[in-house]
């Protein structure tokens, strides 16, 4: 059974940080892409960081020098480290992972499987 199980999420204040995880079982993962997303009440889905199965990394504009994504192929898992939190950082926040192998980022929609997601919640 495929599975991607985050954890890590909190309450947390602006300015402190969170790593998240995503742990994975059911599939090659040293093949595949993951991906971290989020979405907050009323919002759509949005992409924040992927790292390719070459460990190759991109970031969003909106995230770029506060989160940080690495893997860990031995350990199936991969994280998401985000700095200097901030209110509007507030959302449920998801791993997906894509075998798709074009360069770049898959697009949302070309995820495989996907995880349950995480809360994380930031006060001012």
């Amino acid at each position: 059974e495929v599975q991607l199980v985050e954890s890590g999420g909190g309450l947390v204040q602006a300015g402190e940080s969170l790593r998240l995880s995503c742990a994975a079982s059911g599939f090659t993962f040293d093949d595949y892409n993951i991906g971290w997303f989020r979405q907050a009440p009323g919002k759509e889905r949005e992409g924040l960081s992927c790292i390719r199965h070459d460990g190759k990394t991109y970031d969003a504009d909106l995230v770029k020098g506060r989160f940080t994504i690495t893997r860990d192929n031995a350990k199936n898992t991969a994280y998401l480290r985000m700095d200097n939190l901030k209110p509007e950082d507030t959302a449920i926040y998801y791993c997906a992972a894509s075998v798709l192998v074009a360069a770049g980022c898959p697009n949302i929609d070309e995820y495989d499987y996907w995880g349950q997601g995480t809360q994380v919640t930031v006060s001012s």
